[in-house]
């Protein structure tokens, strides 16, 4: 092993055994190369001569680019076109870290680490699989989930998926969460994704104030917990009574068996999904400053092995809107259009109680999406939208998902109108359904 890996490891075992344990065998093996060719372009920074670095200058001593592509951006040169950090662009960390804390004030007082800059939440998740995942390994979440988790979590590293019903009837399913996480076994990790995709689900407050104590019980059992924390669609609440907070905000100091890793980012918070900006955050109740310096370390080393960095020019993008005096302003009145939107997919189930002839409504209250349980075939629904309602829908599971975020308020009505009638038409010549497809 690398002397620098076993440096890094020896900081985490001093620090909390618990999180050392909970590393894959990859997660101990990898570090952050601060000697060779980085150390030593650290070294000549400043230098008036300086051949280390691996981009191009111009004459001026300014990032060599083309006009052809430098005149369509306002911001400064130097914040575009050279290689960012692998942790991140340091402003940028900062600033998403104080933000953080403005959106969850109940991590008021709570010592979290600084935020690893991801290529966006895929790439977040991949990384955090990469350091605490080794083949073989099972990941504890609803049976409703991204279809994306397979090729990140089985396919790329092994894991194996230990499922509960996402809901209790119109409720999310604490006792099944509870079940798994007082199962047998030493090591458990689980991943929670809220609002939920693909079911637009979002625990309430009550039913949060549970997750977490079902968490805390577990790891007052002895159990080494590790809690992935998608937050892909965080601050997309719509309805009172439901958790506005990420729950990062209270397992982040939970128990020292806990450790939360909060995977999050502009993508969706501000609309900005091109432009690949994820943050990878840690919190462990007696964490400190060496520790996560260590994690911080073992995280952007890994982000280095495998995209180097993330777009430097994306993340300046980001850092420069966050100081715009509208930002908050703007930001606002999408997240009104969203939920005007979500308005009225409830009005118009209110409004139209035959559809439950043809289709059940899971429980939504945020996010991009919601589901419907058609009585019949699904697949074939699909195919009748596509063919004679001139309508794209996505069959999961045996579940219709609707993106209403992506449908406009006008449409909304006809959209149901038009899966309440393809319901109807599947069975007319009264053959029997076929298998269902789950597109993933």
């Amino acid at each position: 092993m690398n002397p620098q890996a076993e440096e890094l490891n020896n900081i985490i075992q001093r620090n909390s055994p618990i999180v050392y344990d909970l590393l894959s065998k990859k997660g101990r093996e990898i570090f952050f190369p601060k000697k060779g060719i980085l150390a030593q372009t650290a070294d000549a920074k400043g230098k008036k001569i300086n051949a280390t670095i691996g981009i191009a200058l111009e004459e001026d001593g300014s990032p060599m680019r083309l006009k052809a592509i430098a005149a369509k951006i306002k911001l400064d040169p130097k914040d575009i076109f050279p290689y960012a950090p692998s942790f991140g662009k340091q402003e940028l960390r900062v600033k998403w870290k104080e933000m953080m804390y403005g959106k969850n004030p109940s991590l008021a007082g709570k010592e979290i680490s600084l935020p690893i800059v991801s290529n966006a939440l895929t790439h977040g998740l991949t990384v955090a699989a990469y350091l605490f995942i080794n083949p073989g390994d099972k990941i504890i979440m609803p049976d409703l989930f991204w279809g994306n988790y397979k090729l990140m979590f089985q396919n790329a590293y092994g894991a194996e998926f230990d499922l509960f019903e996402t809901f209790d009837g119109n409720k999310f399913n604490i006792a099944g969460l509870r079940e798994k996480l007082l199962a047998v076994g030493e090591k458990i990790i689980v991943l929670l994704n809220f609002p939920n995709n693909p079911t637009g689900y979002t625990p309430t407050d009550k039913e949060a104030a549970a997750i977490i104590e079902a968490v805390r019980e577990a790891a007052e059992s002895g159990k080494k917990v590790l809690l992935l924390i998608d937050d892909a669609y965080f601050g997309l609440v719509y309805k009172k009574g439901v958790y506005v907070q990420s729950l990062f905000s209270e397992l982040a100091d939970l128990h020292e068996n806990v450790l939360a890793i909060k995977l999050d980012g502009a993508t969706k918070e501000d609309y900005v999904w091109g432009l690949r900006v994820g943050f990878i955050t840690y919190g462990l109740k007696g964490g400190n400053k060496e520790l996560y310096g260590a994690l911080e370390n073992k995280t952007s080393g890994t982000v280095r092995g495998s995209i180097s960095n993330d777009s430097h020019l994306s993340q300046s993008l980001v850092y420069h809107a966050f100081s715009e005096p509208k930002y908050q302003n703007e930001k606002k009145k999408k997240f009104n259009l969203l939920r005007k939107r979500f308005k009225a997919v409830e009005r118009v189930l209110k409004e139209h109680k035959e559809y439950k002839e043809e289709f059940i409504p899971l429980p939504f209250n945020s996010g991009y999406f919601m589901c419907v349980r058609p009585v019949k075939d699904a697949e074939k629904i699909r195919q009748i939208l596509l063919q004679k309602y001139d309508t794209g829908v996505i069959v999961v599971d045996g579940l219709i998902r609707l993106a209403f975020s992506a449908v406009r308020t006008e449409d909304i009505p006809p959209l149901f109108a038009n899966v309440y009638n393809a319901c109807k038409e599947v069975y007319s010549n009264n053959n029997p359904p076929g298998n269902v497809t789950a597109l993933t």
